[in-house]
């Protein structure tokens, strides 16, 4: 068999095969021999058909059969004996098989592109020095307080105020008559400031007392994700009924028993401090890892295969789709679709295939591996965020090797970034500190 290969470019080649007719004749013979015992044509006995009667018949089959194996393997030893790293699926059009010539064709097929070792060590990153305050800690006291709070019906007449909830019944009208699109809503609870209602409802309420009827006008914007609303202004009939306060419970040891897993206002204020560092270590992972990548991004230069930027695009799409999903609507409902966002997004996506083609490589170079320890010490974080069973979180991967192997790998791209953290040369910096930008530190000076 014969292969040629065309680079047409440093991610793109195209492999030319062709397969001498001899072996294409050997394929074909094994295939009549083994329709021979099984076939089935009037006139002749099981076994003892003839092959010309068997290549008149199914001579079509025989080669859609036979060329398929053919392409098949011929394209794995391709692989094989040329190491392609192949990223996505081969683009061919197979040709007809002629049983009396070679059998040529082509694939096309992109690879992942092959870098020199990178230089990661010394990077110089600047590492914000976040700490949690007491406002912080109280912040979060106070939102448990709002969250167990009671709504309760103010009996004295008095206007609406901007830390009210309001009871009401409305109903919209276009053009003077009752619009099917926006039906009337009886006993709707909205918070002045704070519903899904458009803001000239709270404008309008603020400072109005009940019971007295208002109408409330809104100009939808001509771009309104709801296409029934776009460019149109709706008249809405609204009822003030009543006007209800929230009454926040008293702070203390009684009120945190409540939550079921403390037993005093201080178990829950250490708890809090606890969660706020979790959530700055985060954030100043996060902020670090895209210093090492603006560094890397900047000094690795390589062309990256359309199909990992497709497989990028596709994972935003597919999260995009799942969140609205999550909420009860879709992406046409928010004024959104799959080719928006494969537009938008391309970019994102190209940087985010470049950040996987960096970290392998470092993986490689670096002969990172995931041990048992630490595959279980992810597991047990995963099944703690998820507050699930850890053995439920085993599970899930043990019946799927594919999502493991994934999983896996994502592992040892964190563990990449830690190396390349902990060999960087850290400066700390106060918060809101302007200038990111990165240089290469002189690791003589470490």
């Amino acid at each position: 068999m014969q292969i040629k290969i065309e680079d047409k470019s440093s991610v793109k080649k195209v492999l030319s095969f062709e397969i001498p007719k001899e072996t294409v004749t050997k394929e074909l013979d094994k295939a009549y021999n083994e329709l021979k015992k099984k076939a089935d044509v009037k006139g002749f006995r099981k076994g003892k058909i003839p092959r010309k009667v068997l290549e008149n018949k199914f001579s079509k089959d025989v080669h859609s059969d036979v060329a398929p194996r053919l392409i098949q393997e011929a394209f794995l030893d391709a692989i094989k004996e040329h190491n392609l790293n192949i990223v996505g699926g081969p683009q061919l059009d197979p040709p007809e098989l002629d049983p009396e010539k070679a059998y040529a064709f082509d694939i096309t097929v992109e690879i992942k592109p092959e870098l020199e070792d990178i230089d990661f060590e010394g990077l110089a990153l600047k590492k914000t020095k976040y700490e949690v305050s007491d406002a912080e800690v109280e912040g979060q006291l106070f939102m448990i307080q709002k969250t167990m709070a009671k709504k309760e019906t103010v009996k004295e007449p008095r206007p609406v105020k901007d830390t009210d909830f309001v009871l009401i019944d409305y109903e919209g009208f276009l053009n003077g008559v009752p619009y099917d699109k926006t039906p009337k809503i009886e006993n709707y609870l909205l918070g002045i400031g704070r519903g899904a209602l458009p803001k000239e409802f709270s404008d309008k309420l603020t400072g109005a007392i009940p019971v007295q009827d208002l109408e409330i006008e809104v100009p939808y914007a001509e771009d309104y994700y709801m296409e029934d609303l776009k460019g149109k202004t709706i008249v809405y009939k609204v009822k003030l009924k009543e006007i209800q306060e929230e009454i926040l419970p008293e702070l203390n040891d009684d009120l945190v028993k409540g939550l079921g897993k403390f037993e005093t206002l201080d178990e829950v204020r250490t708890s809090i401090r606890q969660n706020l560092e979790k959530g700055y270590a985060q954030r100043v992972k996060h902020e670090l890892s895209e210093q090492i990548f603006q560094n890397l991004l900047e000094k690795s230069k390589f062309e990256v295969p359309e199909a990992m930027i497709e497989g990028e695009i596709n994972g935003i799409i597919m999260e995009a789709e799942q969140a609205y999903a999550a909420n009860n609507t879709s992406l046409e409902e928010a004024g959104l679709s799959r080719d928006i966002i494969r537009t938008q997004y391309r970019d994102v996506a190209e940087k985010q295939a470049r950040r996987h083609i960096i970290l392998d490589k470092i993986i490689t170079q670096s002969k990172l591996e995931l041990t048992d320890e630490e595959l279980e010490k992810s597991f047990q974080e995963m099944a703690v965020g998820m507050n699930a069973p850890v053995e439920a979180v085993k599970n899930y991967f043990n019946r799927d090797q594919t999502q493991l192997a994934y999983y896996k790998h994502t592992q040892l791209e964190k563990k990449a970034v830690d190396i390349i953290i902990d060999k960087g040369n850290l400066i700390d910096v106060e918060p809101g500190a302007a200038d990111t930008n990165l240089e290469l530190a002189d690791t003589s000076e470490k």
